[in-house]
């Protein structure tokens, strides 16, 4: 299977670069896979699809305040990804500049905060302010949002649901949420169950094998409760649908099928592989040639699902982050 079979074109003025303000504004393109109808609705409309017995989940990971600005003692930027900790005070990470030395300090918060870089891609903060590093951060957009990080970030890529903190990557799929939506389901007495998968930084991790059985995942930590389990096996006894929330959540359960409920995943989900958890999906629009538009394909078909990004773009589609969602039934 073909890298290229992958490829879409996107203008980059559909590139959301901010969120909406009311976060159930987005637009929501239904695709129907028994018959290949394509409907364009509002998140509002979410609701409606959803019966009695059926079952939502949700990725209630948290994103780390985890990207950080830095400066060399001569003055100059550095740039920190903190993409997840190996001991204490010691976190692998994404630097800029590159040309960094062995045991150079940089100084974050004017100089409050302060750490040694130990390897290419590893950086030792002092053990006295481990515990404060996510305080001086900013949200790790993705950089396809060409702008610096802001107030309203700290609120808009995060879920209103997120709970435990070890993303480096919000599940975007969520961010439609309102209180209100979770209660509207909720009164409709439809169970909700939260899984958690720590969005890692391979998240956005491009394939480059032609061949795409030779990419390789990137693990992630998740974690899949009994709470969480009980009402996943009480909807497959009613016959209802799990809807699964974002390509995490689908990773998570795909992953419980498999008979694993914890710790970490590296599931590649391409064309060709049979869904044996999730019923229907919820998701943003992907970059192409991603894993994540590999999914989507997946579940929906190729065919499918190259129709309705292209209608998707037709009518102006906001796509990625920040953008609209779709609802593959």
């Amino acid at each position: 299977m073909k890298l290229a079979e992958f490829d879409y074109h996107l203008p980059k003025e559909l590139i959301a670069q901010y969120p909406l303000k009311e976060r159930d504004e987005a637009r929501l393109l239904v695709v129907h896979r028994a018959d290949g109808k394509i409907e364009h609705c509002s998140f509002k409309d979410f609701t409606g699809y959803l019966s009695a017995d059926d079952l939502l989940v949700l990725n209630n990971t948290k994103v780390l305040a985890s990207r950080l600005e830095g400066k060399r003692k001569t003055g100059g930027r550095v740039e920190v990804l903190l993409l997840k900790r190996n001991a204490d005070s010691i976190f692998h990470a994404l630097i800029k500049p590159a040309r960094l030395k062995l045991n150079e300090e940089i100084l974050f918060n004017h100089g409050s905060l302060k750490a040694v870089i130990v390897g290419r891609q590893e950086i030792r903060f002092s053990d006295c302010q481990t515990g404060k590093i996510y305080d001086y951060g900013q949200m790790p957009l993705p950089p396809y949002i060409k702008r610096k990080p802001e107030a309203l970030d700290s609120v808009y890529y995060q879920t209103i649901y997120a709970k435990h903190a070890g993303a480096v990557a919000s599940p975007t799929a969520g961010l439609h949420f309102t209180d209100e939506i979770l209660k509207n389901i909720a009164s409709k007495g439809i169970n909700i169950a939260y899984v958690t998968l720590h969005v890692g930084h391979g998240t956005f991790k491009p394939v480059v094998a032609e061949d795409i059985k030779e990419h390789k995942m990137e693990g992630e930590d998740f974690f899949i409760d009994d709470q969480a389990i009980g009402l996943i096996n009480q909807a497959r006894e009613k016959k209802g649908k799990i809807f699964s929330v974002g390509t995490t959540s689908s990773r998570a359960l795909e992953t419980l099928a498999g008979g694993k409920k914890e710790g970490s995943t590296n599931l590649f989900i391409y064309p060709g592989y049979k869904f044996k958890m999730v019923d229907c999906l919820l998701t943003n629009f992907h970059l192409p040639r991603t894993t994540l538009f590999m999914l989507v394909c997946a579940f929906s078909g190729e065919k499918l699902a190259k129709e309705a990004y292209a209608k998707a773009i037709e009518q102006k589609y906001r796509f990625y982050s920040y953008g609209d969602a779709m609802l593959i039934l």
